[in-house]
């Protein structure tokens, strides 16, 4: 069957029927769709998704071989969903009830969703155990969210179920669950015939979970209303969808980039989408881009690191099979955008037809449903240099030229979406003028509601006049938006602001430091001042070699920023990181402190925006 689809994946996807992913043999949904295009004017997510199921078009995945194993037309997710919708309503939940999925890149979760949807149900996703430490970690964080959430119905497949199953049976007292178990389990349920009442704008269209880059994750609460004006702003305005877009995708369902950003506004626009799973990706990452040519595909979006991993792992001889000049919209974000990583994939794909015109980068959050601005299409990605040393000291990012002095560069993120604000504010929470550096704050019918049952947590991030602190610090030139970094990353030492990236940008220039890995924070010490911690990932197995890269590194820190810096070499892969794939600085310094058994709080270091 492997080589009837690998066939059939070689053929223009424009016409041709699809079948549900329940059929023998499948074929992928088409590009082109008989169907006039709607870009997301719809007022809920359940009408955005009963218009699409009028058409030809839905979601395609393959395996990690690039095989196209199982197809969901939008037609069929449409009424699969409302049977399932009809099995969860013999739980008798109130409306508004939680629902918990674990998230794999599947049919069935994607099913699940909406399913909670036309029941009137708040579906969270929740992480597959990948890239996210140990076993005890993940079980921990699942436990979390089902504790916080207060969860009514958990589900998993069968490759997750135990791991489900241990945290079920870990809650104790804290379970409020109802019922969970597999898609399988749930399909054996009887449906009730039952009439669902339609949803509104102000109802909780879902709740996401936030990755915990820097802290505990917590539960973003996004109305139907949220929803829809952040997948308008995409459609419209981000990336001006329209007939013959394809999308392709290896972001993960639980992350709001791979969620809203891949699978709902997709949805919104009637496109089809060509999935890889992510730790398919992370094995065979030049699969994406093998799916991206083959299928025509016209917008993908990445982390910088997804981007990188591709640019390691790509040889000569893999470029002479793709063409990669279909790619218009070549999305980047939900980290820091190294100007540096989009050119090296630029040149190395370069031979591949790949146009550095298409690159997008991008700035959002979950706590703005997920875009916050979008640069023009078109221009690629524009960065400005600016001077390293007023930057620190003043706060202020004075434009240079390469001239010698040491500099910092930072890409340009875009305007605003329609009908949202940003602005820069300092340690006051007064606004600055351009080219001043501060926290940045958004404003806009994509903001969250807040955090599900934290009050204290929302009136932190949201004011009493609307205003959303991202957490996030930067500056405004032109109008467009500049992000240098968050307020946790910056680490102060004797009143001056250093940005851990540029401490670890430092490490990962190193030969010796292949996978390009490191990640710096700050720890207390006994007598209340801070020290920088460089920890890296390394291969060097000589101690000799080791010690010369660790003296290397110090002289470099000390040199570049004045200060002394401890310096811990690990293996490979071995750095935390988030459920989206983020290089965890929290969890880095808590496992640095873990191994050094320095007795410090467990807590956060808090630094101050700069």
């Amino acid at each position: 069957m492997s080589s009837i689809i690998a066939k059939l994946g070689a053929l223009p996807l424009q016409e041709g029927n699809s079948l549900s992913s329940r059929a023998s043999i499948v074929s992928a949904t088409p590009t082109i769709n008989l169907l006039s295009q709607r870009r997301a004017d719809f007022k809920t997510l359940v009408e955005s998704l009963e218009y699409a199921a009028q058409g030809e078009t839905g979601y395609n995945f393959y395996d990690a071989r690039g095989n196209l194993k199982s197809v969901l037309a939008y037609k069929d997710l449409c009424a699969n969903s409302k049977v399932i919708a009809r099995r969860l309503a013999g739980f008798n939940l109130a409306r508004g009830s939680r629902v918990a999925l674990i998230a794999d890149t599947t049919p069935e979760f994607v099913e699940l969703f909406f399913a909670c949807r036309f029941a009137g149900l708040v579906p969270f996703a929740m992480p597959v155990p990948i890239n996210l430490g140990s076993h005890a970690i993940y079980v921990q964080q699942l436990k979390g969210m089902l504790v916080s959430s207060q969860a009514s119905i958990a589900v998993a497949n069968l490759d997750f179920v135990e791991l489900l199953n241990e945290v079920v049976g870990d809650l104790g007292d804290s379970n409020e669950l109802k019922w969970s178990g597999t898609p399988e389990q749930l399909n054996m349920l009887p449906e009730i015939d039952i009439e669902f009442a339609p949803n509104t704008p102000d109802e909780t269209a879902y709740l996401q979970f936030t990755s915990g880059s820097t802290r505990l994750p917590r539960g973003v609460v996004i109305t139907e209303r949220a929803l829809m004006t952040n997948l308008r702003g995409i459609v419209c305005n981000g990336l001006d969808v329209r007939s013959g877009d394809r999308c392709a995708s290896w972001l993960p369902f639980y992350h709001d980039m791979g969620l809203v950003g891949l699978v709902l506004a997709p949805l919104a626009a009637q496109l089809s989408v060509d999935y890889l799973a992510t730790r398919d990706f992370a094995v065979r990452p030049l699969q994406w881009l093998k799916l991206i040519s083959r299928n025509r595909c016209t917008i993908a979006f990445s982390q910088p690191f997804g981007l990188k991993l591709c640019t390691l792992r790509a040889r000569d001889s893999d470029l002479a099979d793709l063409d990669l000049s279909c790619w218009r919209a070549a999305g980047v974000g939900a980290e820091m955008i190294r100007l540096e990583v989009l050119k090296k994939f630029a040149d190395k794909f370069a031979a591949a037809k790949f146009d550095e015109r298409a690159f997008l980068p991008c700035y959002g959050l979950a706590e703005s449903t997920l875009a916050v601005s979008f640069p023009k299409l078109g221009q690629g990605a524009k960065s400005i240099r600016v001077d390293a040393k007023t930057l620190i000291e003043k706060k202020v990012a004075i434009r240079i030229q390469v001239d010698g002095r040491k500099c910092n560069e930072f890409v340009n993120c875009g305007n605003p979406l329609p009908d949202h604000q940003i602005k820069i504010v300092d340690d006051a929470n007064q606004e600055v003028p351009s080219l001043s550096v501060g926290s940045v704050l958004v404003k806009g019918d994509s903001i969250m509601s807040g955090y599900f049952n934290n009050s204290e947590e929302t009136a932190k991030a949201i004011s009493s006049d609307g205003w959303l602190d991202t957490g996030d610090i930067g500056f405004l030139f032109e109008g467009d938006l500049y992000i240098t970094g968050r307020r946790t990353d910056v680490i102060i030492i004797n009143g001056r602001n250093i940005r851990a990236q540029d401490v670890e940008e430092l490490a990962e220039q190193q030969p010796e430091v292949r996978t390009r890995e490191a990640s710096a924070f700050g720890v207390n010490n006994e007598d209340g001042s801070t020290s920088i911690v460089l920890v890296v990932e390394c291969r060097l197995a000589s101690a000799t070699d080791r010690q010369a890269l660790i003296n290397r590194l110090q002289q470099m820190v000390y040199m570049a920023f004045g200060v002394s810096c401890i310096v811990e070499l690990v293996p490979p892969h071995t750095l935390p990181r988030t459920s989206s794939g983020k290089l965890s600085r929290f969890a880095a310094r808590q496992g640095f402190l873990k191994r050094a058994s320095i007795d410090q709080p467990t807590e956060t270091v808090t630094y101050t925006a700069g």
